[in-house]
């Protein structure tokens, strides 16, 4: 009973960490859009270049929000059932 106990506790725990990978993606987006605004404040002619290179990065940093996010999820749903089983 402790042993799987312990197992929720370290899913829990794992989950926890793992979500938090959310704050990362969400600081480097502002920043980034930030960034292009006044990018395209100081240079208007330049707006298509600077959007386009700023959704593709914004993009491509979203994924470690979700990838974190789907791994909280597999902790949360999917690892306690195949760690307990093993369990016995």
């Amino acid at each position: 009973m402790l042993d799987k106990a312990i197992v929720l506790a370290g899913c829990a725990i794992g989950a926890g960490l793992a979500l938090i990978a959310g704050i990362g993606p969400g600081i480097g987006e502002g920043y980034a859009v930030g960034q292009a605004c006044s990018a395209i404040g100081r240079q208007p002619e330049c707006k298509g270049d600077v959007t386009s290179t700023m959704l593709l990065g914004c993009a491509i940093a979203e994924t470690t929000g979700i990838y974190g996010f789907v791994t909280g999820l597999l902790l949360i749903f999917v690892a306690p059932g195949m760690f307990t089983g093993m369990l016995g």
